[in-house]
């Protein structure tokens, strides 16, 4: 567990740190429309590969990696073990000098992620979780408090980018009842932690793509959150293209009333 968190951090301080704030306009690229890429999304994918691969040598599945052949992702079905790369998750905010990033890495063992880090370079926290054995912030065990019972004093927040107008409109509705929401910080890195350290209650998230959730998805569980689909099966890691929607929660009934109140009259 060490290892991989030592991995992260010295593949940020390589590649992305020493970029941060300080990118040129032809080290900003566009992979796909609406999506961009930076040298240090590649450069670090490309070191925090190489070196996990060193620890276990089983397929990588990275995001900038996918992006270029999307088979790749297949292994996260196909093969006993694999990794999990995020690179820069939040590489919006990293262009535009927001300091909310990550770099994440997760290990999966027959579609179910067993293990997972998260690294928070502009605070230097790191996050980590194995399944079964719990989860903890710079090596201090996490354990999340059950919120209390009134989901008017609730911290939420709806990733709307990925919903369609109707939908989005129900569920902004539905949401008024609880006391705070937000749109989120546009990074799964910095917005899982805040659920398992007691910062927000929930989080609804619609487009789930395995490297962005994964990680997260652990940490929550393994400090005694929730992650979800919508219809209450356990979230897996999959290739992009398969289920969407995850409702993440700081406790079971955090998660069952959410879904009550938020997702209900949306999903009819």
């Amino acid at each position: 567990m060490e290892k991989v968190a030592e991995i992260l951090a010295e593949a940020s301080a390589e590649a992305v740190e020493p970029r941060f704030r300080a990118l040129s306009a032809g080290e900003v690229l566009e992979k796909a429309p609406g999506e961009i890429v930076t040298v240090a999304d590649r450069e670090a994918e490309v070191i925090i590969s190489r070196r996990l691969r060193e620890l276990l040598p089983v397929p990588v599945v990275g995001e900038e990696a996918v992006a270029a052949d999307p088979s790749l992702a297949l292994a996260l079905s196909s093969e006993p073990a694999c990794w999990l790369v995020d690179p820069v998750d939040g590489t919006a905010n990293f262009v535009a000098g927001r300091p909310d990033f990550a770099v994440m890495a997760s290990l999966v063992r027959a579609g179910r992620t067993v293990a997972s880090w998260i690294y928070q370079p502009v605070g230097g926290v790191s996050y980590a979780a194995e399944l079964g054995a719990g989860a903890w912030r710079d090596g201090k065990r996490m354990v999340r408090q059950p919120a209390g019972s009134e989901p008017e004093k609730w911290r939420g927040s709806v990733k709307s980018r990925y919903l369609d107008p109707v939908m989005h409109h129900r569920l902004q509705t539905n949401a008024r009842v609880f006391g705070e929401l937000s749109t989120g910080l546009r990074s799964a890195g910095m917005e899982y932690p805040q659920i398992a350290d007691g910062r927000q209650e929930f989080i609804l998230y619609w487009r789930t793509l395995p490297w962005d959730h994964a990680p997260g998805s652990l940490l929550v569980t393994e400090a005694g959150g929730v992650s979800a689909r919508l219809d209450g099966s356990e979230y897996r890691p999959e290739p992009p293209g398969g289920l969407d929607g995850l409702l993440v929660a700081s406790d079971p009934a955090v998660w069952d009333r959410t879904q009550e109140i938020l997702l209900a009259a949306a999903l009819h």
